[in-house]
């Protein structure tokens, strides 16, 4: 056989085939896809679970009342104990079933020792004494006091010895001041020492109100630097709301490096940092400190009572309803 007629015989199975080109895809089989299916039960499954959830989500019942008792005294445990400075602590009490103290602003509590006898004056008697809780009315599940311990106070002394578990009575809340949104043009706050909580409860709550438009101005006086209470959160107001807070801390025994306010609060003081009586209804001042203090500046307090105003308000022209001493 020659080799011609070889390679002939071998290529007619090849030239005898349809040509196909590299572009022209075999014909593909005739399948159904079952993705969208499968994406249909997917939605249905995940619309299904919703429905299980929110079906059987309890909606969230509003707390209608305080836990407190402004009439008789509870019990409330000791959560936690955090050490704020050399003599004062942050004491967190617990709150039954999560829910918040609801105090109105501004207002405080009295406590005494739950168990009678721990705590009593010479006569007997159980020692009761006012704090303003430093924690927002609505948060939940706590209660926070500032307490400082002072040497010759029974109650601080007596409250720095509790432990986590052990319990304090409380009762109230006992309002004080009813505090109204844009009630005056300018609130000046004069405080000294741990009487300075119930001027921030007022702040905290007036300034994290979007409608605020009264002008808050706080004389904080002390005795050394390390003695000013809740100064990093005084100074982060000040950042968040510079145009409606501001603070100035006076010292009465200030280090070398200390570059603010020294001494008392004076006239002078209050002259230059507090709007005048003559704005008569538009300004409202606060005072709350220490007995010496607070009559030092506006007058004596005749108990729970206000008492007359006197001191450097009274000599600088304002008038009781201008004032209000805690």
């Amino acid at each position: 056989m020659s080799f011609l007629r070889l390679t002939s015989r071998s290529a007619k199975p090849f030239l005898s085939s349809p040509r196909r080109f590299a572009s022209t895809a075999p014909p593909a089989k005739s399948t159904s896809s079952n993705l969208p299916l499968y994406f249909l039960g997917a939605g249905v499954a995940t619309l299904g679970g919703y429905y299980y959830l929110t079906a059987n989500e309890k909606p969230e019942v509003k707390q209608e009342k305080s836990p407190l008792d402004p009439e008789k005294f509870i019990d409330f445990k000791l959560k936690k104990v955090v050490p704020y400075n050399h003599n004062t602590a942050k004491f967190i009490f617990e709150l039954p079933n999560n829910e918040a103290s609801l105090i109105p602003v501004a207002s405080c509590l009295v406590v005494k020792a739950s168990d009678p006898e721990a705590l009593v004056d010479a006569k007997g008697k159980p020692i009761i004494r006012p704090y303003t809780p430093i924690s927002p009315p609505d948060q939940k599940g706590e209660l926070t006091l500032l307490v400082k311990k002072y040497d010759n106070g029974n109650a601080s002394k007596y409250i720095h010895e509790m432990k986590e578990g052990d319990t304090l009575a409380m009762k109230g809340p006992i309002a004080k001041f009813p505090y109204k949104a844009n009630e005056f043009d300018e609130i000046a706050l004069i405080g000294g020492g741990s009487g300075i909580t119930p001027l921030y409860q007022i702040l905290t709550h007036a300034l994290e109100d979007k409608s605020n438009k009264t002008k808050f101005k706080l004389l904080f006086s002390n005795v050394t630097e390390k003695d000013i209470l809740l100064r990093e959160e005084f100074d982060d107001l000040k950042k968040k709301h510079p145009e409606t807070f501001d603070v100035v801390y006076l010292l009465d025994q200030p280090q070398k490096d200390w570059t603010g306010s020294v001494g008392y609060i004076s006239s002078e003081v209050i002259k230059k940092h507090v709007g005048p009586a003559s704005l008569k209804e538009k300004v409202k001042i606060f005072v709350c400190g220490p007995p010496g203090q607070v009559a030092a500046v506006a007058g004596k307090k005749a108990g729970m009572q206000q008492g007359e105003l006197g001191g450097i308000l009274k000599e600088l022209g304002y008038t009781e309803d201008q004032v209000f001493k805690f």
